[in-house]
């Protein structure tokens, strides 16, 4: 019985191959610094829950009634036997839009980041559960507040000055 001969490793060969990868690489990755990635994944998961709490106010500490009305009559929670109302649905009004709000201010400063994340992933958890259609848009912010949560705020930030 005869074996196949070994494959050669992607770009062997010349020698100049992975010379050039790197250096192609390493544009890439000078064009996507750390620091601007993690800014980046912080503004944009806060802009999503920043607009949507902005939505929920009337004025200051005066949650609208448009966003009771949501969690009263509209929202329910998709889980085995239901749907299920939300419970205390004016409560949930004014938790989801103090913590709409309030997250993403904590993100957008870089401060208590990695908290802020997970609870925006929590957050994303029970709009999945409410909303199960938009799957890939929360899929989307899952993945933001992961990558967040797992590579902390970045240098632009005031948890790392708060750390010096």
């Amino acid at each position: 019985m005869t074996s196949l001969p070994e494959p050669k490793p992607i770009g062997t060969g010349t020698g100049r191959s992975p010379a050039l990868n790197e250096m192609a690489n390493a544009a890439i990755r000078a064009m996507a610094p750390h620091v601007l990635v993690q800014l980046t994944l912080r503004l944009a998961l806060a802009v999503p829950f920043w607009r949507s709490g902005m939505l929920k106010w009337d004025g200051f500490l005066q949650i609208g009634d448009t966003a009771v009305t949501l969690f009263t009559d509209e929202f329910m929670l998709h889980l085995p036997g239901g749907p299920y109302p939300f419970p205390a649905p004016v409560l949930m009004a004014i938790l989801s839009g103090i913590a709409e709000l309030a997250l993403p201010c904590l993100l957008v400063l870089g401060l208590a980041t990695r908290f802020a994340a997970f609870c925006l992933l929590l957050m994303t958890a029970i709009i999945q559960l409410t909303i199960p259609d938009g799957w890939p848009l929360h899929l989307t912010w899952a993945a933001m507040a992961l990558a967040i949560m797992s590579g902390g705020p970045g240098s632009l930030s005031v948890d790392r000055r708060l750390k010096r």
